[in-house]
C-alpha cells in the first residue's frame, strides 16, 4: 500500500514538473492519455466481467479439472491456446491468474496461459503481418508459443522443487 501511494506521488511530482516546464504540451499530453483511456476502458471492463462471471460460473472443481494440476500437459496445451487467442493486458491477466491459482489452477497451466497472452498474439497477427511480413509474424508466433511450454515447464520444477 505504502508503495502505491509513492508511486502515484511521484507521478503527480512528474506531471507538475512538466506542466511548470512547458504547460501546452503538457496538457496536449493529458488530452492523449484520456483518448487512449476511453479507447480501451470498454476492452477493460468487458474482461473484468467475463473474468468476474467465469470465476462465479466455474467451481474450484472444475477449474481443477480443466487446468488443475492433474491435467498436465492437456491442461497445459489448452491454456496455452486461450491465451493465445485471449488479448488481455498485463495488468488485468496476473491478478487474474491469481485468483485461478486459487481456484485449483495449476501452475504449469497458469504459466502457459500468461505466457501465451503476454508473447502469442493471434488477435493482433494480422497487424503483425501488415509490418514485418506474413513470414516473420508466423515464425515469431509459433517460436513464443513453443517457448511458453518450456517456460511452464520450469514453472512446474521450480513450483515441485
Amino acid at each position: 500500500m505504502e508503495t502505491t501511494f509513492i508511486m502515484y506521488g511521484a507521478a503527480v511530482l512528474a506531471l507538475a514538473v512538466s506542466f511548470f516546464k512547458n504547460r501546452q504540451k503538457t496538457l496536449q499530453a493529458l488530452k492523449k492519455a484520456w483518448k487512449a483511456f476511453e479507447n480501451i476502458l470498454p476492452q477493460f471492463l468487458g474482461v473484468l466481467v467475463l473474468t468476474g462471471l467465469m470465476l462465479a460460473a466455474l467451481n474450484p472443481e472444475t477449474i481443477g479439472d480443466l487446468i488443475g494440476e492433474k491435467s498436465g500437459w492437456w491442461g497445459t496445451l489448452m491454456a496455452a491456446v486461450i491465451g493465445s487467442i485471449t488479448l488481455i493486458p498485463g495488468f488485468v491477466a496476473f491478478p487474474m491468474a491469481a485468483l485461478l491459482l486459487q481456484k485449483g489452477a495449476g501452475a504449469m497451466q497458469i504459466a502457459a496461459f500468461v505466457s501465451t497472452l503476454m508473447m502469442v498474439g493471434v488477435i493482433t497477427f494480422p497487424v503483425e503481418r501488415k509490418y514485418f511480413g506474413t513470414k516473420t509474424a508466423l515464425l515469431r508466433n509459433l517460436l513464443a508459443f513453443g517457448f511458453s511450454f518450456l517456460v511452464a515447464f520450469i514453472i512446474d520444477l521450480v513450483v515441485k522443487a
